[in-house]
């Protein structure tokens, strides 16, 4: 057993400091555990979200040693504990209390997404799919909403661009884009609402994903290219107007 110290921020609507706090680190503790000793022994009226404590609710989402990440899933071990564990809330959000922050603007975001709109079943009354389609977008079904991938996006949090949804709904996007039962075309929406030109892929992203989504490569690039064929491509745009002159 040793000791380590911890400072967190304390305080509230972004107004405060960094608190330290010694906490007895033994073997397989993760950073979640740290912080519950302290709210144990220390300050009991610490904020802080958690809820699975198993990496699956994304509820404890922060900032650690200045690195977006869960606090449940990130092992003491893994830190250099030769110097003080800085915990922060995350800083693309506003800021409640201590470590928690307002992420309803992703709610808000995600009621402007059209849900699936499946073509009609078969005559049998199936549907009938490639497995392969499927298996393309099981992926970004892994997100736990963490809003890690948000948090740490530099569009969303140094330039915050209002019209920009963000990698988080990039994904859901793509998951519905790329469904092969979905029947509407999402691309207007995608440069004009969600802005995903803003995205200069950075990775950023991908990164910080505890799920290990592709999120750049696998859902934000394709977008990008179905956008880019649909609004930019000269030939499309020649053949476009070809077409509705000849209407």
């Amino acid at each position: 057993m040793s000791e380590t110290l911890f400072k967190i921020f304390r305080g509230e609507r972004a107004k405060g400091e960094l608190c330290g706090y010694s906490v007895e680190v033994t073997e397989g503790m993760v950073v979640l555990d740290a912080i519950n000793q302290i709210q144990a022994r220390h300050a009991n009226d610490l904020a802080v979200r958690w809820n699975c404590k198993a990496g699956k609710c994304g509820s404890c989402s922060a900032e650690v040693n200045g690195k977006p990440r869960l606090m449940c899933m990130t092992r003491m071990d893994e830190l250099p504990l030769d110097k003080p564990v800085i915990i922060e809330p995350m800083r693309r959000f506003p800021h409640i209390k201590d470590l928690v922050t307002d992420v309803s603007l992703n709610y808000e975001i995600n009621q402007q997404i059209r849900p699936l709109k499946p073509k009609p079943r078969e005559a049998d009354g199936t549907y009938r799919m490639q497995q392969k389609d499927i298996e393309r977008i099981q992926e970004f079904h892994k997100c736990i909403e963490c809003f890690l991938c948000q948090n740490v996006c530099h569009v969303t949090r140094d330039q915050q661009v209002q019209e920009f949804a963000g990698p988080r709904f990039f994904i859901r996007i793509a998951s519905l884009a790329m469904h092969p039962l979905d029947t509407l075309n999402r691309l207007k929406e995608l440069k004009d609402v969600f802005g995903i030109g803003y995205c200069n892929i950075t990775k950023c992203c991908t990164e910080v994903c505890p799920e290990d989504i592709a999120i750049t490569d696998n859902a934000i690039i394709p977008l990008k290219e179905r956008v880019a064929g649909a609004f930019y491509d000269p030939l499309a745009l020649l053949w476009r107007s070809l077409t509705s002159v000849s209407k």
